[in-house]
C-alpha cells in the first residue's frame, strides 16, 4: 500500500492479502505505541461565559489546512422547554389512544383486524405511537411532490389535508420558483439542459433505458466499463466498480468484507446503510463517539489488548467505518487522524464519501482531496453518484485485488440489475466536466462556487444569531430548531415565502436537537442566497429561533463517556 509522507505507518511491514480482498492483521501482536493526540488546553474544555470556542486541530504534522468545526451548547431553558413539549405531546397522545380504543376518535393508521387479535401482531402498536401522535401533526412538511428539475429552484404541487394530515388532496395549483435548499445538488448537475442532459439523451436513443440483466450475465455495457475506469482515475486509485443503488453499496458490500471474528468500529452518527451493513456482516460492532479520536483510539487499544470476547484471540480484522461529511451534523471526518490511528494499530479504513465526493477539495475529489492526503491510505473508498453528479447509484474503489474480490462476492454486484445507460452517461459527462476533460472550466468553476456559497451562507447565519452545526467548509448546514412545535412551523413559514427547506426531528436526531438542514449548491446565485437568508431571518424572529450565545463546544472537548460504545455479538 502506498503511504502518505505526512502519515507514515509506524508499524513496519505489510502483511499479505487473503481471500476476502483485505490483508490479514496481527492485531494481537502489536507493540505499545505513543498516543497520536495532543492534550487540549483547559480553557477549550471549559469556555468562559460568552467565549466562542472552535474545534480546531492542533496536529500541525497531520493537517495541511485549517480545520474548524463548531457545536454550540443547547441553552438550558431551551432544552427544558423542548423536553416539556415532547412530554405534553406524549400525554395527549396517550389520551387520544384511549379515545381511539373506545371508538370515540377514528384512527387511520394500519393496525390489526379484530378477527386477528389473537395472532402474533403484524403491526406493533407501541412502535407506531410516535407516527400517529407526533409525526402526523407535522407530516405536511415531508414528501412534498415536485414537478420540475430539482435544481436551484423547483416547482411544487400544492396539496391540502382535511383530516389533520392523514390524507392529502391536490389543489391543482403549482407553486413555482421555490428556492431549493433541500436537494443534494451540490454542483448543480441536476439539470435538464446542457452537455450532461444532451449526452444522456443520445445514449438513451442508442442503448435504451434499461439493461434487463446483471453485470455478470449480459448486462455489462461498454459504458459501464468506461465509467468505472473514469471513477478510478478521478479518485486516484487502481480500480473501481459501480452499483445501481447508493444504500445497497454500503449495506451489501460491508458483509462481503467483514464477518464473524472481525471487529467493526463505527462512528455513532454513521448513516443507516453503514449500520445495516455492519449488522448484516455478523461482525462484532463497537461504536465510538462522533469524530472523537480519543474514543476511537481507546477502542483500538482495548481490541488489541483483549482480543475477541471469551477466547481472547486476536481479531481477524479491525475495520474502521466513517463518513466524509455527516449529513445531519455537517461535520467533516478528521481523516488525517483516523489514518494515523489506522496505521498505528494496523486496522482497515472504510470511508463513505456520499456527501463529500464532488463537494469538498480544491478539485472536488472529496475529503481525501480536501486534506491533501494519499488516496491509497484509504483501504475502501465508497461514494454515491446521487448528489454531486446528479445521477444515481454508488461506487467502491481501492486496490485492484479488492475490486476483483467484490465483483464475485458482493451481493449487490452479483444479483442487482445493471445501471441504466442514461444514468451512466450522466455520471461520465459530469465527472469529465469536474476533471476538466471536457475542455472547459465549468467543473472547476462550480467546485469553487460551491465553496464560496458555503462559507457565505454559514457566515451570514451565524451573524444573525442562529446556532449552526458542523465544519465551516461543509455544504450541509444544520440550523437548530429544538422544540417540536417549531419543526412544522419553520417548514410551513419558509414555504409561504417560496423557500423549500428540509426539517428533521426525533428519532432521526436526538430528542432535543431538532433542526432544519440546508444543502448549498453551486447553482445558487448570491441573490437567491440573500433572499433565502432574509426569509430565514424573518421566520427566525417570528419563531424566536436565534438562540446563539456564542458559547461553542468543540467536538474534541466533549466529555468522554466510557459507556459510549456497545458490543453486538452474533
Amino acid at each position: 500500500m502506498t503511504e502518505s509522507p505526512t502519515t507514515k505507518q509506524a508499524n513496519g511491514d505489510v502483511c499479505q492479502r487473503v481471500k476476502n480482498g483485505l490483508k490479514p492483521e496481527k492485531n494481537g501482536l502489536l507493540k505499545s505505541l505513543h498516543r497520536c493526540h495532543e492534550r487540549q488546553p483547559k480553557h477549550h474544555c471549559h469556555p468562559e461565559e460568552g467565549e466562542e470556542v472552535h474545534a480546531a486541530s492542533h496536529h500541525g504534522s497531520l493537517y495541511s489546512r485549517r480545520f474548524i468545526e463548531s457545536f454550540e451548547e443547547t441553552p438550558m431553558l431551551v432544552a427544558v422547554l423542548t423536553y416539556m413539549g415532547y412530554g405534553i405531546l406524549t400525554i395527549f397522545g396517550y389520551l387520544r389512544d384511549f379515545l381511539r380504543h373506545w371508538k370515540i376518535e377514528r384512527c387511520h393508521i394500519a393496525r390489526e383486524r379484530e378477527e386477528q387479535k389473537d395472532f402474533v401482531p403484524l403491526y406493533q402498536d407501541f412502535e407506531n405511537f410516535y407516527t400517529r401522535n407526533l409525526y402526523m401533526r407535522i407530516r405536511d412538511n415531508w414528501n412534498r411532490p415536485i414537478c420540475s428539475v430539482p435544481g436551484a429552484k423547483v416547482d411544487l404541487m400544492e396539496r391540502a389535508s382535511h383530516d389533520y394530515n392523514w390524507t392529502f388532496e391536490y389543489t391543482g395549483r403549482v407553486v413555482q420558483d421555490v428556492i431549493n435548499l433541500g436537494s443534494y445538488n451540490y454542483l448543480g448537475f441536476a439539470e435538464n439542459v446542457g452537455p450532461c442532459a444532451e449526452s444522456a439523451a443520445e445514449v438513451t436513443v442508442k442503448y435504451g433505458v434499461g439493461v434487463a440483466s446483471t453485470r455478470q450475465e449480459i448486462g455489462n455495457l461498454d459504458r459501464h466499463e468506461e465509467m468505472e475506469k473514469l471513477v478510478a482515475k478521478f479518485l486516484g486509485v487502481e480500480a473501481a466498480m459501480a452499483f445501481g443503488m447508493g444504500f445497497a453499496t454500503n449495506s451489501m458490500n460491508i458483509p462481503a468484507l467483514a464477518g464473524k471474528g472481525c471487529l467493526i468500529l463505527s462512528d455513532e452518527l454513521n448513516h443507516a446503510s453503514l449500520v445495516l451493513g455492519a449488522r448484516l456482516s455478523g461482525s462484532t460492532i463497537r461504536v465510538f463517539k462522533h469524530n472523537n479520536m480519543q474514543s476511537l483510539e481507546k477502542l483500538l487499544r482495548e481490541a488489541i489488548v483483549h482480543g475477541q470476547p471469551r477466547t481472547h484471540r486476536p481479531w481477524q480484522k479491525i475495520l474502521i467505518v466513517v463518513e466524509g461529511i455527516y449529513s445531519m451534523e455537517g461535520s467533516v471526518v478528521r481523516l488525517p487522524e483516523v489514518i494515523a490511528l489506522k496505521k498505528r494499530y494496523r486496522a482497515y479504513l472504510y470511508l463513505d464519501e456520499a456527501h463529500s465526493i464532488g463537494a469538498l477539495g480544491p478539485k472536488g475529489r472529496g475529503v481525501v482531496d480536501y486534506f491533501g492526503l494519499d488516496p491509497c491510505d484509504v483501504d475502501v473508498m465508497m461514494g454515491t453518484f446521487t448528489k454531486s453528479f446528479g445521477a444515481a447509484g454508488g461506487y467502491i474503489a481501492g486496490k485492484r485485488e479488492l475490486i476483483e474480490y467484490l465483483r464475485s462476492h458482493s451481493h449487490s454486484a452479483v444479483y442487482a440489475t445493471s445501471m441504466s445507460p442514461p444514468v451512466v452517461e450522466q455520471i461520465i459527462t459530469s465527472m469529465k466536466c469536474i476533471m476538466g476533460e471536457d475542455g472547459t472550466t465549468i467543473g472547476c468553476d462550480r467546485v469553487r462556487q460551491l465553496a464560496e456559497n458555503t462559507v457565505y451562507f454559514r457566515k451570514r447565519l451565524r451573524e444573525m444569531g442562529f446556532i449552526i452545526y458542523g465544519n465551516e467548509d461543509s455544504p450541509v448546514v444544520p440550523m437548530m430548531l429544538y422544540m417540536p412545535a417549531k419543526i412544522g412551523a419553520f417548514g410551513r413559514e419558509m414555504l409561504k415565502r417560496n423557500i423549500g427547506v428540509v426539517v428533521v426531528g426525533f428519532p432521526a436526531t436526538p430528542i432535543i436537537e431538532s433542526r432544519a438542514r440546508f444543502c448549498i449548491s453551486a447553482a445558487h446565485t448570491k441573490d437567491m442566497l440573500d433572499r433565502a437568508l432574509s426569509a430565514i431571518s424573518e421566520v427566525g424572529d417570528l419563531l424566536q429561533l436565534k438562540y446563539s450565545r456564542h458559547r461553542i463546544q468543540p467536538s474534541l472537548a466533549r466529555p468522554f463517556d466510557d459507556n459510549v460504545y456497545e458490543d453486538i455479538d452474533d
